[in-house]
């Protein structure tokens, strides 16, 4: 069974409407929806947002549903140089930015687990990487009015490999994404779920994937390009990349 896992309610909302011979279940007051996506056995569940909420989440999901993998999908800041909004990140490995139990352990090392990084599995990874470009190359101009396209200047998006940081806090100024480039250089984009899904899944072991759509570059104009960005674009990438994903399963 795939979850489908979002920090983000209008990318579940898409993913549900699509849900075939759906089921609900409210546990531990989260809404689980099961069903069949686009020909596979499926779960999905709005994450709500930051790391507890996030790891509180999937391991509800763990405990009461048997998947065999799972996806998490939302928004992120760019920080890499070259990102820009409406660009899409599938991550190779993911950070907390703010785990820091330093000196008895080192920065970023989460207690007890003898690593800071958690690698997503390389098939999901993969096939995410290549459902993303799809969606972009065939499906993103019949999704999202070219009026918004236009507004965020989503010219010609990508989707690219990289790390991906997480912690409980919105990035809205420069000074601060200048500090995490210092602090974490080979970082792409920065959100508030995926590294603590990824620390359950690596206990549990559950094969995952994460992929994140940029929806503003984390500085001051992040306050303002997020809402309108996450209601009228995100969630047709999120819905329509894990659609090709699952089809090609």
């Amino acid at each position: 069974m795939l979850a489908i896992v979002s920090a983000m309610p209008e990318e579940i909302a898409l993913v549900v409407e699509t849900l075939a011979r759906a089921q609900t279940r409210e546990l531990g007051r989260r809404v689980f929806h099961a069903g069949i996506f686009h020909g596979v056995e499926a779960v999905a569940v709005f994450s709500r947002m930051g790391k507890v909420a996030a790891a509180a989440t999937i391991t509800q999901l763990i405990a009461s549903y048997p998947i065999s993998r799972l996806v998490f999908s939302g928004v992120a800041g760019g920080v890499r140089h070259g990102l820009a909004i409406g660009d899409i990140v599938v991550a190779s490995a993911l950070i907390q930015h703010d785990m820091d139990a330093s000196p008895i352990f080192p920065r970023y090392e989460v207690p007890l687990l003898g690593q800071s990084r958690f690698e997503t599995d390389l098939d999901i990874r993969e096939r995410l990487l290549t459902a993303a470009r799809e969606f972009l190359a065939h499906d993103l101009g019949a999704c999202v009015a070219a009026g918004e396209l236009d507004f965020f200047r989503v010219d010609s998006p990508k989707a690219e490999i990289g790390i991906v940081a997480s912690g409980d806090k919105f990035f809205a100024s420069a000074a601060e994404v200048g500090d995490l480039r210092r602090r974490l250089p080979e970082t792409a984009c920065v959100e508030m779920e995926g590294a603590a899904a990824a620390q359950v899944c690596a206990e549990y072991g559950i094969p995952f994937g994460v992929v994140r759509t940029i929806s503003d570059s984390a500085d001051e104009n992040s306050v303002h390009d997020f809402p309108r960005f996450a209601r009228e674009i995100a969630r047709h990438y999120s819905a329509g990349a894990l659609a090709r994903f699952a089809r090609a399963l």
